[in-house]
């Protein structure tokens, strides 16, 4: 264990101990790398005997709380974290099931199971059963079982006939087999889909986002929604949430630390690349415009300038 993290651990146990500097905190750990926060924590168990996560529960309150137990979590660890929160007591935040489920690869989502079994000791499969109904149930389902076929490889002839049979499912019929758009959108790899949205343009005269607006509604249409933007561009996916997150009168503080936290090692680069183009506004003004305190403070580290 290196001699700086050994700093970094024991100035988190004297600001702990004689009352704690939010600002201080952030400091230390906004500034840290997922692989440097976990030998901190270690470092800290080591050297006081006491549980780091545990002792900033108890001095830290509100988003600033949430935002610095996110990041001392390992990325599957905190998107189990994020999935039971959403889904135990009396209702589900589908957003946040969604955002997850629909961007995660899987072999993000076999970890994430595999932590989510490991924390709560149960099923996130069962939970997702039990929490929810109808086909968005039976879509979340079999995005969990982490099936999609993640080759580059296209079949030309089975993309014209996967665009036909989602055009028939839905534009071309009264009602919609939402089966059909299950069995393609959940399975089929992202380059074989791409074409697959061409071909649908061509035969139908909409774009595929367009005709899930007009053919699906609530959860079910969003969860569509997101696999498609996901396949087509993930970071422009998640800076269209962070906008709809601070846009308007008030803001959706669970999307907006769900992704800062989630998203800040992988593609946050690009996600502010996308939110710049799509919105002519930095994503860093925005945050800052939405936000106050030391809450503000630790969001803006995590995007950078």
């Amino acid at each position: 264990m290196s001699y700086f993290i050994i700093v970094m651990s024991s100035l988190l146990f004297y600001n702990l101990e004689n009352s704690t500097d939010e600002a201080a905190v952030i400091e230390v750990l906004a500034h840290r790398t997922i692989a440097q926060r976990q030998s901190i924590k270690e470092a800290y168990k080591q050297t006081v005997g006491k549980d780091l996560a545990d002792d900033l529960q108890g001095e830290l309150t509100g988003n600033v709380e949430k935002v610095v137990l996110g990041l001392l979590m390992i990325a599957p660890m905190y998107d189990a974290y994020e999935l039971r929160t959403a889904i135990k007591g009396s209702g589900t935040e589908e957003a946040a099931l969604i955002d997850i489920l629909a961007s995660r690869t899987n072999a993000e989502i076999r970890a994430i199971t595999e932590a989510y079994m490991k924390e709560h000791g149960k099923s996130l499969e069962d939970d997702i059963e039990a929490d929810t109904s109808g086909m968005f149930k039976r879509v979340l389902v079999s995005l969990l079982t982490a099936g999609r076929d993640e080759s580059n490889s296209v079949n030309e002839t089975q993309a014209v006939q996967d665009a036909k049979e989602i055009y028939e499912a839905g534009e071309a019929c009264w009602g919609t087999d939402e089966v059909k758009f299950l069995t393609v959108l959940c399975v089929r790899n992202r380059n074989h889909l791409l074409r697959v949205f061409e071909e649908y343009q061509k035969i139908s005269g909409r774009d595929i986002e367009d005709s899930i607006k007009r053919e699906m509604s609530g959860s079910l249409e969003d969860v569509f929604l997101a696999i498609v933007k996901c396949l087509r561009n993930k970071p422009a996916f998640f800076a269209e949430r962070l906008y709809k997150s601070m846009k308007g009168l008030g803001t959706t503080d669970s999307v907006l630390i769900r992704i800062m936290v989630a998203r800040a090692e992988i593609d946050m680069l690009d996600i502010k690349t996308e939110f710049f183009k799509a919105y002519g506004k930095t994503l860093h003004s925005f945050i800052h415009g939405d936000s106050s305190g030391d809450y503000r403070k630790i969001l803006l580290e995590l995007c950078g300038e």
